[in-house]
């Protein structure tokens, strides 16, 4: 499978089939901040590189149209790759 493939290729494959229920079993902090003093807060985020973060991120975009019409070209074109 396909899935299977790309979470293996990641290193999340064996994390991925440990016997949790949700993610924040396994990657919440022991004691999260939620009221963390502003000055640290403020120094922590300026380390990030929050630009590198953000094209990173819009890179790795994929748009797909999902109405009626587009499946059915889609469908076409598996046929005509077919014949």
């Amino acid at each position: 499978m396909e899935i299977i493939d790309i979470a293996q290729e990641i290193d999340t494959f064996d994390i991925s089939i440990q016997p949790f229920e949700d993610c924040c079993t396994i990657f919440a902090p022991d004691r999260p901040k939620t009221n963390p003093k502003i000055k640290n807060a403020e120094q922590y985020e300026a380390r990030m590189d929050v630009e590198g973060l953000v094209e990173r991120a819009v890179a790795g975009i994929m748009i797909t149209e999902i109405t009626p019409q587009a499946e059915k070209d889609e469908v076409d074109d598996l046929i005509d790759n077919l014949l």
